[in-house]
C-alpha cells in the first residue's frame, strides 16, 4: 500500500466534503448503519450548501420535509420515512451510492480510506468542531499533478 504522505486526492478537497463526512460520522455515532449514515451526510451537506449559496428554490427553504428536524427522533432524522431507508432531496434519493460517487470517487477511494476519513474521525474524537477543522485539515491535501 502507498505511504499516507504520498497519497493525494484526485480533485481538491472541499468544505462540502469535510461537512458531509462530519455528518456521516455523527449518524454513525447515533447508531445508524454505514449506508444510512452516508445518505444522511450527503443530504445534509447539500441542504446546507444550497442555503449558503442560494441554490435552492424558495419552496425547499420553507418545506419542512427537506430540512432535518432537530426535534425528530434519530430514525426520522437520519433515515427515510416509513419503510424507506433513504431520504430524497429535490426528488432524488440521497444514498450511500450518492455519497460514494460525489465524495469518495471524486477524491479517490484510497485517499478517502487512508487519509481523509481517519483525519476527520480523529479530529472529531479530539473534540474539535467542523468549524475548527474545515479549512485547516484540508490545506495540505492538494490534488496530484497529472
Amino acid at each position: 500500500m502507498t505511504a499516507e504522505s504520498d497519497l493525494r486526492p484526485i480533485q481538491p478537497i472541499r468544505r462540502f466534503d469535510v461537512f458531509a463526512e462530519t455528518k456521516r460520522l455523527e449518524a454513525l455515532a447515533h447508531g445508524e448503519p454505514d449506508d444510512v449514515a452516508k445518505g444522511y451526510g450527503i443530504r445534509i451537506a447539500k441542504i446546507v450548501a444550497s442555503r449558503r449559496f442560494g441554490g435552492a428554490s424558495k419552496k425547499s427553504h420553507s418545506d419542512k420535509k427537506s430540512r432535518p428536524d432537530r426535534n425528530a427522533s434519530a430514525g426520522d432524522r437520519f433515515g427515510g420515512e416509513g419503510d424507506q431507508k433513504f431520504r430524497a432531496l429535490d426528488g432524488e434519493l440521497q444514498t450511500d451510492e450518492t455519497f460514494d460517487h460525489e465524495i469518495v470517487e471524486r477524491m479517490g477511494p484510497e485517499f478517502y480510506e487512508v487519509v481523509f476519513q481517519p483525519a476527520i474521525r480523529d479530529a472529531l474524537a479530539q473534540g474539535r468542531k467542523y468549524e475548527e477543522i474545515r479549512d485547516t485539515i484540508r490545506k495540505d491535501w492538494k490534488p496530484s499533478r497529472r
